[in-house]
């Protein structure tokens, strides 16, 4: 790998990731600013060093903040975090989709007052997002599967634990899931 192609694991100083999904990685040089700001802990590295005529450095490929970092109790009301909510799942026909074959549907059409709301929007296919129209579910024979609530951030890190990032490095395992519950043998 590249000096370019690290990236660093940022957990909050309670030693739990900032967010799961997407997971809080840093480019390796925000990671060494903050060690030079004195902002962050280095907790483990790679093998990886750069250097320059006076000095040399391990990597750090998992950092803790030095000051906790309050999560919101409300999530933004994004379009992905709808998405993250109904775990990519279109809420008409229950199947799983990739975020860009995802449409966010009004569960009470805005032509009908329906407003744009945690509570009236939902994720759902195209297909199914073409089918309902400007349809009720009720008028159109497709009973939303779950209801759509205002989610908090822990259901929401909650189900992005469920999508692993494309790349984890072996010494972000402790730190990512180190309060899941574990399964007897």
């Amino acid at each position: 790998m590249q000096a370019n192609q690290y990236q660093t694991l940022v957990l909050n100083a309670d030693f739990r990731p900032l967010s799961y999904f997407p997971l809080s990685v840093w480019a390796w040089q925000d990671a060494v600013k903050a060690v030079f700001l004195d902002r962050v802990n280095i907790i483990a590295e790679y093998d990886q060093a750069i250097h320059s005529p006076s000095f040399e450095m391990q990597l750090p490929s998992v950092i803790s903040l030095k000051e906790y970092v309050r999560m919101d109790r409300r999530p933004a009301f994004t379009r992905f975090n709808v998405f993250l909510r109904d775990a990519f799942s279109c809420q008409y026909c229950g199947d799983r989709f990739a975020t860009e074959d995802l449409t966010f549907d009004h569960v009470l059409p805005r032509s009908r007052g329906g407003r744009t709301t945690w509570e009236n929007v939902v994720a759902a296919c195209q297909c199914c997002n073409l089918k309902k129209a400007n349809r009720t579910p009720q008028e159109c024979g497709m009973p939303v599967l779950r209801p759509a609530r205002v989610p908090t951030t822990m259901q929401l890190q909650r189900n992005g634990r469920k999508f692993p990032p494309n790349f984890l490095h072996e010494s972000w395992n402790d730190y990512l899931y180190w309060d899941s519950e574990l399964q007897p043998d």
